[in-house]
Order: structure tokens, then sequence, then C-alpha cells
């Protein structure tokens, strides 16, 4: 006995020949099987209806099929068999199929009597393919009702199969989408209100850190003199910071300190060998001048800022010290930050973390936020990183003393540091990773807002964009990685425990991001056209209209950009929850760092020249955004259905936040530097 195997793939010009072939072979036919193996998946040809007069022709495995009979009726042993894989596929395409089909439908509807055959053709094929592919019993009964409605296409009866779609398709799921958008929205209005009751209680009943902690200033002692102030380092990590490195550098080397117990440590992971030479001529000055600074390189870049914090800690004279500052390489502290920081680690032995916060006003003299007035966008960072520290950094601190540590501006007891198992690369944010191992060993941490570090924000959209990616997509992987820790913690509370998990993590690291997207820039514009559905308006206009007012209250000075603000969050939305489910999904870039871009002082000089070299290829590949742009498009759409056939008034909204996306699509926010 022999079996002659004939695999086909979509043979429509050639399958007759090798079946021909095989079954004309010379071997006796009671001893001879053949079989052809058919995976086929080709049904384009279905949806190819550009001429409808034309009869759609039959299925490859039709054809198939025909050939394998008519040589069974010649005496010859022939199976057809249809692999399963191929029905899977199948399957994928069918949606593909229907649309197609209703298309074709509504192509028809003027050429109804010469058309009536193919499309009565085209149904009929719609329905053997749901007879062959496995789905449920009341999905395929919905599926089969719809196809069969197909079979008169006037364009009363075309309007109303689409009705019917709407109906019981789409209305049914963006119901859904809404009810889960609505909880959302709720949880993070709930705690907005919580973070702002607890914040404007510490400001009205004056819970101030000197109140809550013990502080007092350090006083000399004759007989131990400098001995009476414990050994500080202070780390300044960087990473190729020509326009920034002199300005941190001569900053930490003017901090209020004994010089004999203090060590600046510059970490330099530059891989520009001429900004190399500039940071380490310039440690060499201030060495010169009596200041002990050390300056430290390695030979690989290897967990990036966490991989040369931990290098730095790991030198002899590091492991001398008591207490670490941090600093970015943007950040510039007061001479006295060392002074006032300092005490509540040195009288507080369970405090862990002393955090400063980022000074963007003009209440001191100088401009505390070095480009805080240089463009649109680095005002509206100013009400984001202003809510954060007043709200979310104050209300943490002063109800669980626990909040996530901003990387930089801060003092850290090495102890602790040592304690939980030192820095991590685990995650792109190995500040707060770092925060939440030292709060589940029961350390505490403060937040003081009245000292004040000036630095620089990110003032070109790119920038801002790969800054809020690292922090989002970080912040969302560590509560992957750290989830089960957190839950089986023993030295925190349970209220503690439900507070980062629920609050700290879930609330603002996942719906946060999740939420502002899918709801204001999805779930509202496809609502406009889906009749069926509609969404309170207490979760249209009052709980936005809440948030907004928490966040404009921080931020009076800054409330005629408000509607700026919101129109930016929300396309910076798309960008935050691609980054955030990146995070909870682990993918592949899960781990990408690209380091913000620090202009300093030289930005105008910058501009000026890039506004000669810039070309138009760098303008395409540094500013436009045509995931933004057909996302305009998209809104676009909504609103002029709205204005055509809605109801209601939101296509002035959705038409707005058409033009944000147009407006940051083209890249037309921020500076723009080019890369010459």
């Amino acid at each position: 006995m022999v079996l002659v195997q004939i695999p086909m793939f979509n043979e429509r010009e050639a399958y007759q020949m090798p079946i021909g072939a095989v079954c004309t072979l010379a071997w006796p036919d009671d001893r001879l099987i053949i079989q052809v193996l058919d995976d086929s998946t080709d049904i384009s040809i279905m949806m190819n209806i550009s001429v409808l007069d034309d009869m759609i022709p039959a299925k490859v495995e039709e054809l198939v099929q025909e050939e394998c009979e008519k040589w069974h009726e010649e005496g010859r042993n022939i199976h057809a068999v249809a692999l399963t894989e191929a029905m899977a596929m199948r399957g994928a395409v069918l949606l593909a199929l229907l649309a197609a089909s209703t298309f074709s439908l509504a192509s028809a509807a003027s050429h109804a009597t010469t058309n009536v055959f193919a499309l009565d053709a085209l149904v009929n094929r719609t329905s053997t393919l749901l007879s062959e592919v496995k789905l449920p019993p009341s999905l395929r009964s919905s599926i089969f009702e719809f196809v069969e409605s197909l079979g008169e296409f006037s364009p009363d009866q075309i309007e109303a199969v689409l009705v019917e779609v709407r109906k019981r398709a789409i209305a049914p799921a963006l119901r859904v989408a809404i009810l889960l958008c609505l909880v959302m929205s709720v949880m993070l209005m709930l705690e907005a209100m919580y973070m702002s009751a607890v914040s404007l209680g510490v400001k009205l009943f004056h819970r101030t850190p000197e109140k809550r902690y013990r502080w007092e200033p350090i006083r000399g002692d004759e007989e131990l003199g400098s001995l009476a102030y414990p050994m500080v380092l202070v780390q300044i990590p960087m990473y190729n910071e020509k326009e920034v490195y002199k300005l941190s550098i001569g900053a930490a080397c003017a901090l209020t300190w004994p010089p004999d117990r203090i060590i600046i440590q510059v970490l330099d992971d530059s891989t520009d060998p001429m900004i190399k030479n500039l940071v380490e001529q310039e440690c060499r000055t201030w060495a010169s001048k009596g200041i002990n600074i050390a300056y430290e390189v390695r030979e690989n870049r290897k967990g990036y800022k966490a991989g040369a914090l931990k290098k730095g800690m790991e030198q002899t004279y590091a492991q001398q010290c008591d207490y670490v500052a941090i600093f970015d390489a943007d950040f510039q502290p007061e001479s006295d930050f060392l002074m006032r920081t300092i005490p509540f680690l040195m009288y507080n032995s369970r405090i862990a973390l002393v955090q400063a916060r980022r000074l963007l006003t003009r209440h001191l003299p100088g401009d505390f936020a070095v480009n805080y007035s240089k463009c649109l966008m680095t005002r509206i960072q100013k009400i984001s990183l202003d809510y954060h520290f007043k709200v979310e950094q104050e209300s943490g601190s002063s109800s669980y003393a626990f909040f996530g540590f901003n990387g930089t501006a801060g003092v850290w007891r090495i102890s602790a540091i040592n304690e939980v198992g030192g820095w991590k690369d685990r995650t792109t944010v190995e500040d707060m990773d770092l925060a939440v191992r030292a709060s589940l060993k029961g350390w505490k941490f403060l937040y003081v807002g009245d000292i004040k570090v000036r630095s620089e924000l990110p003032s070109t959209f790119k920038a801002y964009r790969h800054q809020q990616h690292r922090w989002t997509c970080g912040a969302a992987n560590l509560f992957r990685k750290m989830a089960r820790d957190i839950v089986l913690a023993k030295e925190v509370s349970l209220l503690k425990k439900i507070h980062v998990i629920y609050s700290f993590f879930f609330v603002r690291r996942v719906v946060a991001p999740i939420v502002t997207f899918a709801f204001y820039c999805i779930v509202i514009p496809l609502s406009v056209v889906v009749p069926e559905v509609s969404i309170p308006i207490w979760g249209v206009v009052y709980i936005p209209t809440t948030i907004t007012l928490l966040n404009a209250i921080r931020n009076p000075s800054s409330l005629h950009i408000m509607p700026f603000w919101i129109l930016f969050e929300n396309v910076m939305s798309m960008h935050r929850m691609k980054a955030a489910l990146i995070g909870l999904l682990e993918t592949a870039s899960v781990n990408e760092w690209v380091v913000t871009q620090k202009l300093g002082d030289t930005l105008k000089e910058k501009m000026q020249t890039n506004a000669v070299e810039s070309t138009r290829t760098s303008f395409v590949t540094d500013r436009v955004s045509f995931l933004q742009l057909g996302f305009a498009v998209f809104l676009m759409c909504c609103a002029s259905y709205n204005v055509a056939l809605g109801v209601n008034y939101y296509y002035v909204y959705i038409y707005l936040q058409a033009f944000a996306f147009v407006v940051m699509g083209f890249g037309y926010v921020g500076t723009f530097t080019t890369n010459s």
C-alpha cells in the first residue's frame, strides 16, 4: 500500500496539474491512496467586489474538492482533507468579510437590478463560511441573522442593517466601556479629593515637618570640632550633560558643610569623549580649590542611573559616609540645603529619606526653574509638578510617611539603602523601587516643601514624551514586580499596604493614564455616533471639572492656562496609556531608557543656530507624530458627525481636542532643536 500526499496552499492556478499527474501513476488502484492536504485560506477573492456585475468565483478549497471528486468518480482512491488551521484563519477574517459584504451592498444601492445575482452569491458564500467556522451558538445566530438580512439591498434596508449592527454589537460594547470608565473616573476623583483634603489640612493646621518631627540646627562643638557633623556623600549622576554640568557641580561644591565631612562624587556615564574631558577638568578645578571631589566613570552603562549610583556607593570612601544627597545634573541646591535637611535624619532614627521640592516659581531671587517661562509647555508642566509636590507628596508624607522618591533633591540614610538591598536596575524608576522597598521595611519618608531646589524642565516635546514614558512605564512595571512583595510584607500595617497597592500604584499609576485617554479621547467621541448609548452628565462634566478645580486651587497663578493644560494632558494620555500597558505587560521595550535632554542657558543660541541648520528630514523625524495626526482625524470625524446628526454639544470639546492632537502631532509645542 502506498500513500501519496499532495499539500496545497491557495493553488488556484495549478491545483489540477499535481492531482492529475498523481492520479495517472502506474500503480494498482486498490494499492494506492491519494491524499490532498488542502491548507487554502484564500478568501480575498470574495472581498474583491469592485466589479459587482461578475459572479464571485468559487473558493480554492471548493475547486480542489471538485477536482478530487472528479477523479474519485473515475475509480481513484483520493481524499481531500481541509486542515483545521485553515478553518481558524478563515474565522479570523470573518469580520472583514462581513464588513466587505455591507460595503458591497451600499455600493450597489444604485444598481440593484444588475447586481442582485452577485450580491446573492456574496451573501450565500458568507453563510457557507459561517457554517464552517466554530463559533459560540449565540454569536453564530446573531451573525446568521445579520447575513440573511443582506439579501435585500435597498437603501432603506441597508440603513436598517447598519442600525441593527450598531444596536446589537457596538452599543453593548460601548456601554460596558462607559461603565468601566465611569468607575475608574470615580476612583480617580475620590483619590484626588482625599489627597487634596490632607494637603489642605496640613496647610490650615500648620502641620509643618518641624512640628511633626524633631529638628534643631547642628551646633559646632569645641571638643569635637567638625566631627559633630556626620559624613555626607553628594552624588551627581551625569550622561553627556554638556550644557549643565558646570551648574550642578558648582552648586554642590558650594554647599555649606565642613570640608572634611563632605565628599562630592560626580558619576559620569558620558559616551562623548569631549564631554568626559570637560567634566573631568571641572572636577580637577574644584579639587584644586580644596573641595573633596571625586570623578568616577564606568566601562559600560549597565543599569543606567541605578547602575551608576550603585557603583558610586561601592567606593571605599562612600562606605564611610552616613548620608547621601542625590542631585540630577540640572539641579542646583541652595548652599544651606544640607543644613536644613540633615537634622531631620540625625534626630529621627526611623526617617530614611528627606525629599525637597523643585521650585517652579519666582518667589526667591532669580528664576529657580531656569526655563519655567520658556514656552507654554514648560508652564503646563509647572501645573502638574506643583500638584505633584503640593498635594501628592505632601499628603503621602503627612498620612503614611510614604511617597515616591523623585530621584533627585533628596537625602537618604545610607544604612536604610543598604538594609533594603541597595539600588536595583530592574525598572526605569530605580528611585521609586528603592522607596517602596524601604517603606516595606518600616522606614519613614519626610517631604519638606519649604526647601526648594533650582532645576530645569524639559522644553522639547520629544524630551518630555520620553521622560513621561520612562516614568509611567517604569511605575506600572514596578507594580507588576512588587505587588506580591507588598501583600506579604510583615513590617507594615494592612492600611499602609492598601495605600501603596490601591492608591499609590493602581489608581495613580495604572487607572489615571488609562481612563484619561480611553474615556475622554475614545469613549466620549464614539458616544456621539452611537445614539443608543448616553453618558451621565456627572461623568462627562462634574467629575473632570472637580479634578481640574483640585489642580487649579493649588495653582491660582496658572488659572488662565488651565484649558491648555487639559488639552495637553489628554494628548499626553495617549503616550502614558501606551507606556502603562507596556509596563504591565512587560513587553520588549519595557526597560527603554532615554535620558531627558537638558539645554541649560544655551537654549536660545541653539534655537538660533538650528533655525538655519534644520532640514525637512529632521522636522519629520523629530517632530511629526503620525499616530497623533491619525487620531486627530478620528476625532474630527466624530465631531463633524455630532454637528450634523448629534443631539448634544460634545463637538465643541471634541473639535478642540482634535486641534490639540494636530498641533502636537506636527510638533508645534515646546521648543525645537535638531541633533546637528
